[in-house]
């Protein structure tokens, strides 16, 4: 089997949900995804793979969760997931909770996707226009969580007809049930390629 090939005028980098209410010490989910987070390097790893895709010229895009008083109006059945997080306004517009990490802030010319509210950050907002506006034919995703919103967006992705690689040390998840899940049965079933950050790197495109 060749080696996959990233060109850099086709390709995005998608980091998904790189929000303080996640990787923040002080973010409100931090009690409970932190040891994970710690036990996979996870920000270390995000950051290291931002700051080489962006040496490479890669096209990076940004797709944040987001919600408010208003995000479920027209939805009869809120998941619990959902459910909990509105009742702790996580990832609630207009906080802290809501903002970029700061070492994974967006530069000038990367691209911020609207807000997702449930697990498909391609749901309600503005993902497939700006793919399509850049001419992007390979998603590379990144983020969290490895079994939700990682895996639901490469699932529509794949339904849309992108090329999909899933990065397994670019991930994390709440327990090391649900990443090993990911890792081992969803991302080989929906994705194209399931790679490490240095395998992604390797087969970027140099022009």
């Amino acid at each position: 089997m060749s080696s996959p090939t990233y060109p850099r005028s086709t390709t995005a980098v998608i980091f998904i949900d790189v929000l303080n209410d996640f990787l923040a010490d002080d973010g409100k989910l931090s009690g409970m995804i932190g040891p994970m987070l710690k036990e996979l390097n996870l920000k270390a790893n995000l950051q290291r793979l931002l700051g080489e895709a962006r040496k490479a010229g890669m096209k990076i895009f940004f797709a944040p969760h987001g919600v408010d008083e208003h995000s479920f109006d027209d939805v009869s059945h809120v998941h619990p997931r959902f459910q909990f997080g509105l009742e702790n306004q996580v990832f609630w517009k207009g906080s802290y909770g809501d903002e970029f990490y700061p070492p994974m802030q967006p530069q000038d010319g990367e691209i911020i996707i609207s807000h997702h509210r449930m697990f498909d950050s391609f749901i309600g907002t503005d993902l497939e226009q700006q793919l399509r506006a850049h001419g992007i034919e390979k998603v590379v995703l990144a983020g969290l969580t490895s079994q939700t919103c990682v895996e639901g967006t490469g699932r529509h992705a794949l339904e849309a007809g992108y090329h999909v690689t899933f990065l397994k040390d670019a991930v994390a998840d709440f327990t090391e049930q649900a990443h090993r899940a990911a890792l081992e049965i969803s991302y080989p079933t929906f994705g194209h390629e399931t790679l490490s950050i240095d395998e992604f790197l390797s087969y970027v495109q140099k022009n």
